[in-house]
């Protein structure tokens, strides 16, 4: 089947199971790794969130790379789309490389520079250490997913999640159970099972997309190009993230026992299976937009767009009331503490809001960064993020003591007013005249 023939159907499933398959990966590692502990449970949540940070630089490339080749393939031009890989394979590969020795053998430092709690530093460092050496896995993974996507084969990835995870499954089980290695086993676990995800991506992307006569540009017009819209986007994502640092920083001030932040990990566990039906429309909706734009079909573009968004708000809610009314009963999974239950079954009644405001941000957001417009998404995510999520998070939360329900407050007015940004951005239909690339 030609790629631009394929539906959201298609696309959308395949991505969202992928997506669950990776959730069920920190699901997982969270669920064992709370029988040792609940402090444990918010170490590896955050030193997760550092990793996060600190990768951020892999999605300049993947994140416009993607946006090409969707736009390439659209208009025919299938060598060029295979030419914008390779560049972005290369880039990765080295400042991959890079980051796996920082945090490899400088975990310790850099979390004692950014603060964490006394009692999650060290099970924190190992997990960074182990996890965040081979962080260049995670720098080659989206590369790969990302070119089956963009070329329409969106199954592969989901195939080659799932039998990471089950990877991840069993070695849990062994090296945290059978050899009693803790974090480092749950650690060891992770590594394993993003190199099964890696070499299965690279196989499916030599079997299933093959590149005859290439039609090429200049490397030099190709990186700009991936350049152009993935460094914005990019920038976009460090900034959350260094929000994100910025709030757990808070919130671990708020109790030396790490409470508050160890409910805002397990709130985040459960929370990604309805942020996943979101990012997974995304993905597949900015796939489509990079199609059509190719095409020139900029009408299909704007309806696309909008079903896109009704559909995935309808999910997402749906699941955040689902997990919600199953607070507890979600919960006793992973602690039998009464006031964590508690705590963690108000923040996903929250959650029901927030997700409102992030699905319709993740949609038109990566819309407007596929046909271009990445720069207005940056500028708004720098207000809100730092105004609503982070200013809220320390207002809410630590000058009216509200504490992690204070974070999330800011957190929820934070995706709502720049999800009211990019949908009136759209509507403005400015998008229309970005794209330079065809």
């Amino acid at each position: 089947m030609n790629p631009i023939q394929k539906s959201m159907k298609q696309l959308f499933v395949p991505i969202y199971l992928e997506m669950l398959c990776s959730t069920l990966t920190g699901m997982i590692d969270t669920v064992m790794v709370s029988s040792v502990g609940d402090q444990t449970v918010g170490a590896v949540g955050t030193a997760n969130t550092y990793i996060s940070m600190f990768i951020i630089m892999f999605s300049v490339i993947s994140t416009g790379m993607a946006a090409v080749m969707t736009v390439y393939i659209g208009a025919g031009k299938l060598g060029t789309a295979h030419q914008a890989m390779k560049l972005g394979l290369y880039f990765n590969l080295a400042t991959g490389s890079a980051l796996s020795l920082i945090l490899g053998f400088f975990s310790g430092n850099i979390l004692q520079l950014i603060g964490i709690a006394d009692s999650l530093l060290e099970p924190a460092r190992t997990y960074l250490s182990i996890v965040g050496g081979f962080c260049i896995l995670n720098a080659l993974i989206p590369v790969y997913s990302g070119y089956l996507r963009a070329f329409g084969h969106s199954r592969p990835p989901f195939l080659t999640a799932t039998a990471g995870n089950i990877v991840n499954l069993i070695l849990n089980a062994v090296l945290l159970f059978g050899f009693g290695l803790g974090v480092a086993g749950v650690a060891c676990a992770t590594v394993i099972s993003k190199l099964v995800t890696l070499a299965g991506n690279i196989f499916a992307s030599h079997r299933y997309i093959q590149i005859g006569d290439p039609d090429r540009e200049s490397n030099r017009r190709i990186l700009l190009q991936i350049v152009r819209i993935g460094l914005p986007s990019a920038l976009e994502a460090a900034l959350y993230n260094t929000a994100m640092t910025l709030i757990i920083s808070l919130l671990n001030r708020m109790d030396s026992a790490g409470i508050h932040v160890t409910a805002r990990s397990y709130a985040a566990q459960i929370t990604n299976f309805s942020y996943c039906a979101g990012a997974a429309f995304a993905q597949a909706n900015a796939i489509i937009i990079g199609w059509n734009l190719g095409a020139k079909r900029l009408d299909e573009c704007d309806k696309s767009t909008k079903q896109t968004a009704l559909f995935g708000i309808i999910i997402a809610v749906a699941l955040a009331t689902l997990f919600a009314a199953a607070s507890g009963l979600i919960m006793g999974m992973f602690t039998d503490d009464s006031y964590m239950k508690k705590l963690v079954g108000n923040l996903l009644l929250m959650d029901i809001i927030l997700e409102v405001g992030r699905v319709t941000n993740l949609v038109f957001g990566s819309a407007l960064k596929t046909s271009g417009d990445a720069v207005f998404t940056t500028i708004i995510a720098v207000i809100f993020m730092y105004l609503c999520a982070v200013g809220g998070t320390y207002l809410f939360g630590v000058r009216w003591n509200w504490l992690v329900i204070g974070a999330y407050a800011g957190m929820t007015l934070d995706e709502c007013a720049r999800a009211a940004c990019m949908l009136i951005r759209w509507n403005s239909g400015k998008w229309r005249s970005k794209l330079t690339i065809v």
